[in-house]
């Protein structure tokens, strides 16, 4: 079995392989051919040549059928973990008599999933059909694929072809992004961002960027440390800050540390982590950017998560534009803490593979250590250490 099925695929890709029931007519016409060629009767040589007949019309037919189908993909939205990708291929027949019985098979990386078929039971004359599709996505990445594969045994089924055509598709599926209510980590160094900026020397009231400038109603989905509580109790209403933004003060990065060495869950997380943190500091109205080892510094919602969707451990450093910066870095190497700047914070996950790590951290800055046995946004969400 292990010799005939590669024989197989490749006279069914390059040429065509005979079906179960091609084996069997094939059997039965040479039976006949024998029987007649011993005994001299015609009925017998009629039977076997009527036999060969449709073989040989058998094994024409479809390779000829898949000639003119040409096919399409329409481009792919990205998606989140979790979610489902839209796959939309479209069959198109360019020749002039219709194609019937096809079979469509989508052959997608193994790490997303297993091939896709689809049957078909006609395409008529410069038509087409729309295949549309839904694959489920369980982890970020970028993935890629470039054939589809259209197979026929049509008109008889006595004979198989199939035959790759060359269609490029790129799905990009985004990392978690988990819905933080508030995380000390980007708060804290906005309010020491936010002193620092400060042109008059008076430290700001508020945990970003920005000098008060008026005090106006609350609004739904307003950070709740923005409120001016004397103010609000005079008014009988909540009432907010409203900021002018600082241009002098410095960007707050979140840092993956992309180039170390890492355990394949603790890096999953760490993406994880640095898109929440990310997505955070936007809504706390905060300049922000990322950095990773291969893209260096980035901005932008669908940069963003891009480059997260695509990043992976012991990438090469291309760029270390952060390291004069007040960043917020996530790693597992407790050694790179010591570099830090000043004004920094950090996310540190624990080696377990190397034991006893706790031991070397330097705890000049405050950070988190990321327990596996705990949940991730939780741990998000508590005070900074020390």
């Amino acid at each position: 079995m292990k010799i005939i099925k590669p024989i197989t695929n490749w006279l069914e890709t390059r040429a065509i392989a005979p079906a179960h029931s091609g084996w069997v007519l094939g059997g039965i016409a040479i039976c006949f051919f024998g029987a007649a060629v011993n005994t001299m009767a015609g009925w017998l040589y009629a039977i076997s040549g009527i036999s060969f007949a449709l073989l040989g019309i058998a094994a024409f037919l479809p390779p000829r059928s898949l000639v003119g189908l040409v096919v399409k993909r329409r481009p792919l939205q990205p998606v989140s973990a979790g979610d489902e990708l839209t796959v939309e291929v479209e069959i198109c027949n360019q020749t002039q008599h219709s194609v019937s019985l096809l079979q469509v098979e989508d052959i997608l990386p193994y790490v997303l999933g297993k091939p896709v078929k689809t049957p078909i039971e006609i395409i008529h004359s410069q038509g087409s059909y729309r295949w549309v599709y839904y694959q489920p996505t369980t982890q970020r990445g970028v993935y890629r694929w470039h054939t589809v594969e259209l197979g026929t045994g049509a008109p008889l089924g006595l004979f198989w072809c199939r035959r790759l055509r060359q269609c490029p598709a790129t799905a990009i599926v985004y990392p978690t992004v988990l819905p933080l209510t508030s995380c000390a980590l980007v708060d804290e160094i906005g309010q020491e961002e936010s002193k620092r900026g400060d042109p008059r020397g008076r430290p700001l009231q508020m945990a970003t960027s920005g000098l008060v400038r008026s005090l106006r109603p609350y609004r739904m989905g307003d950070p709740t440390r923005l409120i001016h509580w004397r103010t609000s109790a005079r008014y009988g209403e909540f009432r907010v800050r409203e900021l002018e933004i600082v241009t002098g003060g410095q960007e707050i990065i979140i840092a993956l540390d992309s180039g170390a060495n890492w355990e394949a869950d603790n890096f999953e997380q760490a993406v994880i982590a640095a898109a929440s943190l990310y997505f955070y500091a936007q809504r706390q109205e905060m300049q922000v950017q990322l950095w990773t080892a291969s893209t260096g510094l980035v901005k932008g919602d669908r940069v963003v998560l891009e480059a997260l969707a695509a990043a992976r451990y012991q990438e090469e450093i291309s760029t270390s534009d952060y390291q004069s910066n007040a960043l917020i870095w996530l790693t597992q190497n407790p050694s790179s803490l010591t570099s830090l700047a000043k004004g920094s914070r950090w996310v540190l996950w624990q080696n377990l593979t190397s034991p006893a790590e706790d031991a070397v951290v330097n705890w000049d800055y405050p950070g988190i250590v990321v327990q596996n046995e705990q949940e991730l946004q939780l741990q998000l969400q508590k005070s900074l250490r020390p």
